[in-house]
């Protein structure tokens, strides 16, 4: 590509990056060339320089998981509904909830990412956020791109780049807390569900289809869990079900790099058999609680080989800093591009970049999680004071704010950023 191309290419690149969501759907598509896209083991930027994703997910912000509200079996996000709005109703609880989403991740959480050195985060979110089904404090005309479209306009203007996660897919991917599921990856079982799996991603891809600033679709977060006695038979249901969304999105969006993942908590990529059906894919692994030697990552670098086709570590990380140092040199010794994963949580030992301070009272709301509540007596029997409780959650809405968090330097630097 010549200099005056390569300037005017950029311009353009710049021109449309300025557009709003509403205003780039009204534009003709645009050229593969002005977003980042696939090129062999690389993703490669729109001035031709290669792309090496680094990053933190923005997790429980659109798909809250128990274990960072410091619960236990109380895990994922119906649970957790259930036990607050037992404690202090459901009115409260939906606009906890409202609040929760407004609070969580600020535009000063974003500049300060950026401000880390990082260059990309992903979003996990719940596919409920793009349905009228009950979520979050809604039961209809949902935010979920009222809040997404917010924060890409932040990260527009901070210049990092943005992954879409579903995290929790109609009839649930992975059977498990995870997925907000009923304990079983009943999409692959479900035509109607995986309908509206593709239904969604579709819209969200004609939503985005020209917004260069987002890298990627990642359409399903650790599909199928390990636990089942059935799990070859789901293993060879992912790929068709990966092939039916790729085909959907591709009529609404032919440039946006789509990603993959493995089965099993995205480690197992040898059910993914056919690399070639689309010619704009990539490959996600996810990897925790190791060692930090070669041998460790070798089973992604050798499927990266074989298929010649970019592999990202989209979640790693709570672990202790020294960990974190030894696997980030590692990751990219062998060109592996990471999210780190969670931004922020409540927590008594770190592993995440800011720590959320625990309110007051809140080991009452903990005990409550934690006793038998299987019937309406013990549910009546076990209930705190709601006004408690009310106080607590109200306290947790102001210390999830940025300027209320604490840093885990540290941590931060083991990553090799600037905290």
């Amino acid at each position: 590509m010549t200099k005056k191309a390569l300037f005017i290419l950029s311009a353009f690149v710049l021109f449309v990056g300025c557009l709003s969501p509403k205003d780039r759907q009204k534009e003709q598509p645009l050229p593969r060339e002005t977003f980042i896209r696939v090129d062999g083991p690389n993703l490669i930027k729109s001035n031709g320089e290669k792309f090496f994703i680094q990053g933190i997910n923005l997790g429980n912000w659109l798909n809250p998981e128990g274990y960072m509200f410091l619960f236990q079996n109380v895990n994922c996000y119906r649970t957790i509904n259930d036990a607050f709005s037992e404690m202090v109703g459901p009115d409260f609880t939906n606009w906890f909830w409202k609040e929760f989403k407004k609070n969580y991740i600020t535009q000063d959480d974003i500049k300060y990412i950026k401000q880390t050195g990082m260059n990309s985060i992903r979003i996990p979110f719940h596919y409920k956020l793009f349905t009228n089904e009950d979520y979050m404090g809604l039961d209809s005309n949902h935010d979920g791109f009222e809040l997404i479209d917010q924060i890409i306009e932040w990260c527009r203007q901070e210049g990092l780049y943005v992954i879409l996660d579903m995290h929790d897919a109609p009839g649930g991917q992975t059977g498990d807390n995870i997925d907000d599921s009923y304990g079983y990856p009943w999409l692959f079982e479900s035509v109607e569900s995986q309908t509206r799996f593709c239904s969604i991603w579709k819209n969200i891809a004609e939503h985005y289809a020209n917004d260069t600033l987002v890298l990627g679709y990642d359409l399903l977060n650790e599909p199928i869990a390990n636990f089942f006695p059935d799990r070859s038979r789901l293993d060879e249901m992912l790929e068709p079900v990966y092939k039916r969304c790729v085909d959907s999105i591709r009529t609404v969006d032919k440039n946006h790099v789509i990603l993959l993942a493995g089965a099993q908590w995205n480690t197992n990529f040898a059910v993914l058999k056919d690399s070639k059906f689309d010619d704009n894919i990539m490959y996600t692994c996810h990897r925790y609680w190791c060692d930090t030697l070669q041998a460790n990552i070798q089973d992604f670098v050798d499927f990266r080989d074989k298929v010649n086709l970019p592999m990202y570590m989209g979640e790693t990380g709570e672990n202790s800093d020294e960990w974190i140092a030894a696997w980030t040199r590692l990751m990219e010794r062998n060109n592996i591009g990471w999210h780190y994963w969670p931004y922020k949580k409540m927590t008594t030992g770190g592993a995440c970049m800011l720590t959320i301070p625990t309110p007051e009272n809140w080991d009452i709301i903990v005990k409550y999680t934690q006793t038998d509540r299987s019937s309406f007596a013990k549910i009546r029997a076990a209930r705190p004071d709601q006004e408690v409780v009310k106080k607590a959650l109200k306290e947790l809405l102001e210390n999830m704010k940025f300027a209320n968090t604490t840093k885990n330097e540290g941590y931060i630097r083991a990553m090799g950023m600037i905290p």
